[in-house]
Order: structure tokens, then C-alpha cells, then sequence
């Protein structure tokens, strides 16, 4: 137990407590139709396309990810590797390594973690197209809200086919300021305003 209360392994421990913490307020925001992890990704800077952070956002899969799942795995990453690390210099060094030391050492493997689980999450979980071609082929199409309460100021999840019958899981708001749309919902997809689509009620849900 030395291990997990020692002030040495205080950075780890504080990792820990924030996946608990996340995962704890995801649920919450479940309940209320509001996911912290939409919140976090409309906050977030766009980069340019082909810069330096383009890359290394596109590294780190950020945006084919949610960037609290991200956080989640480098949080995770770091607290295994930080307690492997401070067991492993107790063991031969008979101490652990002062805490900042640590600290730092674990920061490489949590950006691992994220970068090789990060791969395998974005083939798993539903996301948006990213491209512009198939972000504009998406307006015009019939979709239902699958995931919360869709209003003006508060996404909710769509689900929506393209040409190719292809399904799509797109975060939209109603075009009209006084619309709102429960789950189960038929849409239709108008148009594309920053992150998110704007849709209004499907007048013919039977032709699209």
C-alpha cells in the first residue's frame, strides 16, 4: 500500500482520481442530454491543415477521437507506467524517485498510450466524416437523433445514411431557434455550421 500512498506516486494517484472523475461526469452528462466530451471538442482550436499542430493533433488522433476518451487513455497510461516505475526504482534502488522525476518519466508513455489505443478506438467508436467532400454530401440527407435532445446551444447525436448507405453520427441543432428535437426525431440535414450540422423536421421521412 506504501506504493499508492507514498508522496512520490501523488501524480498518479491525482491521474487515477480524474479518470474517476471524468468517467463520473460523462455519466451525469448522460442523464442530462449534455456530454462533457461534445463540450470539450467545441472548445478546442481548429489547426490549420498540413501545419505543425495539424500533425501532431492528427498524431494523437484528436478529432477521429473524442478528446476525453484521449485524455482518459493518457491519464491511463501515465498512472500504470508512473506506479510501474516508482515499484521498479524501489525495488532496485530501494526508494522511490522524487515526484516530479516521475512526473515527467510517465509523460512519454501516456502520449503512447494515446497514440497506439487511440488507433484502435477510432475504428470502434462512431464519428463524423472529417473530409469536406463527404461533410457536404451529408446536407440534404434524412437522418433520426439517436442520443439526447437536440436545441438551439445544445447538439445532440444523429444518426444518418449516406448515398452509399453508409451510417454517419453526426452532432446537430435545430436551424430554427425555437425547435427542438427529441430522440427519435426525424431530421433533415440543411447545412454545416462550424462543428456541428443544422437540421430542421423531415417533411417526407419516407422519400429520404
Amino acid at each position: 500500500m506504501n506504493l499508492f500512498t507514498s508522496p512520490e506516486t501523488l501524480p498518479f494517484g491525482v491521474a487515477v482520481a480524474l479518470i474517476v472523475a471524468i468517467a463520473l461526469l460523462e455519466g451525469l452528462g448522460m442523464l442530462v442530454a449534455l456530454s462533457p466530451s461534445n463540450v470539450i471538442d467545441d472548445l478546442l482550436p481548429h489547426a490549420v491543415p498540413e501545419s505543425g499542430l495539424d500533425r501532431v493533433l492528427g498524431w494523437l488522433h484528436l478529432g477521429r477521437v473524442p478528446a476525453l476518451v484521449l485524455l482518459l487513455l493518457f491519464l491511463l497510461g501515465y498512472a500504470l507506467f508512473g506506479y510501474a516505475l516508482q515499484k521498479v526504482a524501489f525495488n532496485l534502488l530501494g526508494g522511490f524517485l522524487p515526484a516530479w522525476l516521475a512526473g515527467l518519466l510517465a509523460v512519454p508513455p501516456g502520449l503512447a498510450t494515446v497514440r497506439g489505443l487511440g488507433s484502435l478506438v477510432a475504428h470502434i467508436i462512431p464519428r463524423d466524416e472529417t473530409s469536406a467532400v463527404s461533410e457536404q454530401s451529408l446536407v440534404g440527407r434524412g437522418g433520426v437523433i439517436s442520443g439526447g435532445a437536440a436545441r438551439r446551444g445544445l447538439a445532440a447525436q444523429a444518426r444518418v445514411r449516406d448515398a452509399h448507405g453508409r451510417v454517419h453520427y453526426l452532432m446537430v441543432e435545430p436551424d430554427m431557434d425555437n425547435e427542438v428535437f427529441e430522440e427519435g426525431a426525424q431530421i433533415l440535414i440543411v447545412r454545416k455550421a462550424g462543428a456541428f450540422y443544422r437540421c430542421i423536421a423531415n417533411p417526407h421521412p419516407n422519400l429520404i
